[in-house]
């Protein structure tokens, strides 16, 4: 069983702790607070949103492990009809383990409140598409007293470069942490991630040319020139990370929080693959205008891999290295390697453990 600490280290006024952009006294503020913290509410009382989508089922299997250790108190998820029926299985697991299951759209403002009265702590894991609908769930959070909300933001930093804000996948996001801006009742806390390194490894067979890594066909297709170092977190160690995150909650108040689990190049990503496999893979490349032009001509015919190959880019770009982490911040959190990743790559795409997600398989050390 994983076991999550409140990090409390010496001070040393001389050191950023991973912060990116903060200034010595909001890090001095954040340290002082870890020990005293006389106003601030611990989570207690958590609802998810998106609970068993494809991240949202890593994050509630780590919260529901942290709860069975004495962490938290009351875990709630709100979810449609349509996953009532569609992911039952899912549902009954969760309620298995004492999650409880309140059902309506998101849409429905009452049904919504209801379900919310009582909670102080909301983390949401709303897919691409619903991100935006966490506008009028803010407010009416906000108005019910709910403490503190996690935004959907794990993936990529969207204020990274000063163009990032032009970007079409950030849009909604930068959208919602405006709307957040504006409210000050309730704190927020954003958990930025980069690429999932469990799907960056995929096979991409839908679009070889995009990037990836094949390993029945022992082939890949590598973008750039292979040597841009990307930062990946794995979907696992993203809800380790929440789950910090959450435990932590003085010092992940009103912040940004810049995790990852490693970084690797995808030359090093192939040659881990080729280790593994013990055998010397077929590699192509896919340079940066290449990519430009297919990102062009995916939104000029709407295709819906226009947002993939627009994020790829910006991860060939550079876009996802930081000079400095949060993770420090967290107190320690096990993370996993390349290695790891590529193990567990093999194993989804040679048939050896499933390769979809569901909260009925153990996701942590148990």
């Amino acid at each position: 069983m994983l076991a999550y600490e409140t990090y409390q280290p010496s001070f040393d006024p001389t050191m950023t702790y991973g912060y990116k952009c903060h200034s010595y006294s909001d890090v001095h503020y954040a340290r002082k607070c870890s020990y005293s913290a006389p106003t601030y509410q611990a989570p207690h009382n958590i609802m998810i949103l998106g609970a068993t989508g494809t991240i949202g089922t890593y994050i509630t299997r780590a919260i529901v492990d942290a709860n069975s250790q004495g962490h938290f108190g009351r875990i709630s998820i709100y979810t449609s009809e349509k996953t009532i029926v569609e992911k039952v299985q899912d549902i009954c697991a969760l309620e298995s383990w004492g999650v409880e299951i309140f059902v309506g759209s998101l849409d429905d403002e009452r049904r919504f409140k209801d379900a919310c009265r009582g909670v102080d702590t909301i983390v949401s894991c709303l897919g691409r598409h619903a991100i935006e609908k966490q506008i009028p769930i803010i407010t009416w959070a906000d108005e019910i007293g709910v403490n503190r909300f996690f935004a959907s933001e794990y993936g990529t930093d969207i204020e990274y470069f000063p163009n990032s804000v032009h970007e079409p996948p950030h849009q909604m996001k930068l959208k919602v942490r405006a709307h957040i801006a504006q409210t000050k009742g309730m704190e927020h806390t954003y958990v930025v991630t980069g690429p999932y390194s469990d799907l960056y490894f995929g096979a991409m067979k839908e679009a070889p040319t995009a990037g990836g890594f094949d390993v029945e066909a022992g082939q890949a297709c590598l973008l750039g020139d292979g040597n841009m170092p990307v930062s990946f977190t794995a979907m696992n160690d993203v809800g380790k990370f929440v789950v910090a995150a959450l435990i932590n909650y003085i010092t992940s108040r009103n912040q940004t929080l810049i995790v990852h689990s490693f970084t690797a190049t995808p030359n090093e990503i192939l040659a881990e693959h080729e280790t593994q496999t013990r055998q010397k893979w077929n590699t192509q490349y896919t340079d940066a205008k290449t990519l430009k032009v297919m990102e062009k001509q995916a939104y000029q015919v709407y295709s819906p891999l226009a947002t993939v190959l627009t994020l790829r880019r910006i991860w060939t770009e550079g876009g996802t290295l930081h000079k400095f982490y949060d993770d420090s911040l967290l107190g320690f959190v096990e993370t996993e390697t390349l290695a790891d990743q590529v193990r567990l790559n093999i194993a989804k795409q040679t048939g050896r453990v499933p390769g979809g997600v569901s909260l009925l398989r153990t996701l942590s050390a148990v």
